[in-house]
């Protein structure tokens, strides 16, 4: 039994006339009639009452008539999805994002207009270091990923998103922090104590406040360590020490904190949209040329 067996009944079932039928279905009359007898034969069962005048359903037929135009709906339902999904439209994306990157502006707004351009897709949104990001990938839980900048295994293709300031964050009764308006050098928090991210915590961010310490001459001392630059910020509002986070993080406002440019040469980071060089799916591609836009539309 084919589907086109089953068109060929509907379609006889609704007109009860077999010219007629075969009319709608561009075929003609005899073939129809010769494929509606297989199916009977097939099924066992006669679905049609015939008269060289009238055609009418046995009480079979009008039940098979309900049974098989649901099951063409369903066909047809399943192609629309099979053909949504290869086109982007439905389906389940899975994103990693470091705990950083929504607070650049860009990224909240594209994951909203995704939503809206793609109401029927599942956004499963997982916050992840930057390391984390990067396994996940490879190891196919995640389609799309955005970090902070680190050293990335071969699998793995980066897109820069966007470049901000690194800031020096400061309690607020610090000597340093009464030009809050006015940059100062990272080489002016070298005998300060710091609160960091711990060295295996895997963010970009740990290797670049250590080589642009070194630049300057020192070796960061790391007093306090916190896993979230939340605590981090809370951290430093608590008077333990300084630190160094993205621009971004400003638009967090904790009384007792005071933010400053940092003036030394490297003293940006950049956030990457990281994906597997081999990613074929129209729900990343969807995605990516998404935030892509955003990003120019800020530039």
């Amino acid at each position: 039994m084919e589907l086109r067996h089953l068109r060929y009944f509907v379609a006889v079932a609704e007109e009860l006339h077999f010219g007629r039928a075969a009319e709608l279905l561009g075929i003609s009359q005899p073939p129809l009639s010769q494929q509606i007898q297989a199916l009977e034969q097939e099924l066992g069962v006669r679905l049609f009452e015939r008269s060289n005048r009238h055609v009418a359903l046995t009480d079979a037929g009008r039940l098979f008539l309900e049974e098989t135009r649901q099951t063409l709906a369903q066909v047809s339902r399943s192609v629309d999805v099979v053909r949504r999904a290869e086109q982007g439209e439905i389906g389940e994306l899975q994103i990693g994002f470091t705990a950083s990157a929504p607070f650049v502006s860009m990224i909240p707004r594209a994951v909203f207009a995704f939503r809206q351009a793609f109401p029927a897709v599942h956004l499963n949104l997982q916050e992840m270091t930057s390391s984390e990001v990067s396994q996940a990938l490879i190891e196919r839980k995640l389609q799309i990923g955005m970090i902070r900048p680190l050293e990335l295994p071969a699998q793995l293709e980066a897109v820069e998103l966007l470049r901000e300031p690194l800031m020096a964050l400061l309690h607020a009764n610090h000597p340093l922090a009464a030009d809050e308006d006015q940059g100062l050098a990272l080489a002016e928090l070298a005998d300060e104590p710091f609160v960091f991210f711990p060295r295996g915590h895997g963010t970009g961010l740990y290797p670049q406040l250590f080589n642009l310490a070194r630049q300057a001459g020192f070796s960061p001392r790391v007093s306090q360590e916190a896993h979230e630059a939340m605590t981090i910020i809370g951290l430093v509002a608590a008077g333990l020490g300084v630190s160094v986070l993205p621009s971004s993080f400003r638009r967090v406002r904790i009384d007792g904190v005071v933010f400053r440019p940092l003036l030394d040469a490297d003293a940006t980071t950049a956030v990457w949209l990281v994906k597997r060089r081999q990613e074929h799916s129209p729900l990343a591609q969807a995605f990516v040329d998404l935030l892509t836009r955003e990003v120019q539309a800020m530039q």
